[in-house]
């Protein structure tokens, strides 16, 4: 497997490993990384502020992450995007810390966002810029 796809799969794959219930920011017509995560036995939720005709085995909501409808995060415990628009970033952190969840992003290139958070390896590199506070629940 050679290029974007690959990036997808890793992407994919590190979230099923990981998650209970994602929510790709973006999507536009690239669902690969949900796929996989689907495909693992776990349910994806998708969102894009254009409207799709997303494959029957994904939920897709039209969201702008502006003004994000809170019922298409309503308990999710990672939020991602894979090579968004820079300025997504900033309403994407706030959605994470209202949610308190984790956010990933994979960017294109070398583009990161402040500080850049904390680096996740997976096979490719992602942006952990919100982790979720886990301060609060009983261990």
């Amino acid at each position: 497997m050679s290029g974007y796809k690959r990036i997808e799969h890793c992407i994919g794959r590190y979230i099923a490993e990981h998650y209970h219930n994602p929510v790709e920011i973006g999507v536009g017509h690239n669902f690969t990384a949900a796929e996989y995560i689907v495909s693992s036995g776990i349910r994806c939720r998708c969102t894009d502020i254009k409207p799709q005709v997303p494959p029957g085995w994904v939920s897709f909501s039209c969201d702008d992450i502006f003004f994000p409808g809170a019922g298409n995060y309503s308990g999710a415990d990672v939020i991602y995007s894979v090579r968004p628009a820079e300025e997504m970033v900033p309403p994407m952190k706030e959605l994470a810390r209202s949610l308190n969840c984790d956010l990933l992003v994979y960017h294109l290139g070398f583009e990161c966002y402040g500080d850049g958070g904390d680096l996740v390896d997976c096979g490719v590199i992602l942006h952990r810029y919100h982790k979720k506070d886990t301060s609060s629940e009983k261990g």
